[in-house]
């Protein structure tokens, strides 16, 4: 795959993260609608009716607020990871939100979990760590807009309150890490110029076309199409002189 082929926007890079975020609204006007609620569908730690929730639980919201603060920056981190690392993105998406949700199972306290904070917490870990560990400028300058963006969500990784499930931001974020060492080794393709690719031929290439084997400089001209008797004899310039009355000429 090339340079050009990594960063060329394709639509399914916004679509599939539009599609995310539209699901867990959709679920959440179906409780309203009619009157039902998704909470069971979470997780529930230690109990096997709550490992349903490793699935489910992400896509289940408590509140308008909760849904909101988590829609627009699934959708943001969903789409950097599917346009930068188009070739492990399913695998970072779905492997990353079935850990975490397992350990959000094995070690949150008794309750229930729901939300995609988890898999947010997760994305976001992942695109920072992997952008520092790939040394690529590209994903370097993503990683610190994740940063610059969502930096604040770190306060959240700690019990500052009892209604929010930082055990999940907490899985999320280890997860996250942990995914950015397993797929250390599957960086954007670096770039290479004309000169650095195997097919390159320095004969054909115009620039060098103007140096000799030693460095010296030498003008080139391009091969030439056979000129016709006409585009060889220069035009002929006719100079016509009128004299005026007053002595003086004048030039046509």
């Amino acid at each position: 795959m090339s340079q050009k082929e990594v960063f060329r926007f394709t639509p399914e890079i916004v679509l599939y993260p539009l599609f995310f975020v539209l699901l867990i609204w959709t679920c959440f006007w179906a409780e309203i609608r009619f009157g039902i609620r998704f909470t069971r569908w979470g997780i529930f730690p230690l109990e096997w009716k709550g490992l349903r929730g490793i699935l489910f639980g992400p896509f289940v919201h408590g509140s308008l607020k909760h849904l909101f603060n988590n829609s627009v920056p699934l959708f943001v981190l969903s789409a950097a990871l599917f346009y930068f690392y188009r070739n492990i993105r399913w695998k970072v998406l779905l492997i990353g939100m079935i850990l975490t949700g397992i350990a959000t199972w094995l070690f949150a306290r008794p309750a229930w979990h729901i939300g995609a904070s988890g898999v947010i917490y997760m994305l976001a870990a992942f695109l920072f760590f992997k952008g520092i560990f790939s040394r690529r400028y590209q994903l370097i300058a993503l990683s610190l807009i994740v940063v610059f963006l969502y930096g604040g969500m770190l306060w959240y990784l700690f019990p500052i309150d009892p209604k929010i499930s930082w055990e999940g931001h907490m899985s999320g974020f280890a997860v996250g890490l942990l995914l950015s060492v397993v797929f250390w080794k599957s960086p954007i393709e670096k770039k290479k110029y004309e000169w650095e690719k195997e097919s390159y031929d320095p004969t054909k290439d115009p620039f060098l076309r103007h140096f000799d084997e030693n460095g010296n400089f030498i003008p080139y001209e391009p091969e030439s199409k056979e000129l016709t008797k006409e585009e060889i004899t220069p035009p002929r310039v006719h100079i016509v002189y009128q004299f005026r009355e007053d002595g003086k000429k004048e030039e046509e």
